[in-house]
């Protein structure tokens, strides 16, 4: 696929300087979805992470508006290994 980008690192922290983002696949869960990542999506765009505690989470979609605003949608229960930040 020559349009799609991976990248190794502090997940929490996004790619700025590739930013904004068509779509964010995030595949460890967290608490909430990091700023950075919200920051760095484009109005259009969609992120998908699995949002909760440790115990486990749901799979939840996060859809920012042509304005800018944010749209949260929690889809099923699963359970992700945490984030770590660096």
């Amino acid at each position: 696929l020559s349009n799609v980008s991976i990248r190794v690192g502090d997940g929490s922290r996004g790619w700025p300087e590739h930013a904004p983002f068509d779509k964010i696949l995030v595949s460890v869960a967290a608490g909430r979805a990091p700023p950075a990542l919200l920051e760095q999506l484009k109005p259009g765009g969609r992120l998908v992470m699995p949002v909760g505690p440790e115990q486990g989470q749901l799979l939840t979609v996060i859809d920012k508006d042509s304005a800018g605003q944010l749209k949260t949608r929690k889809i099923i229960p699963v359970r992700f290994s945490r984030l770590e930040t660096v």
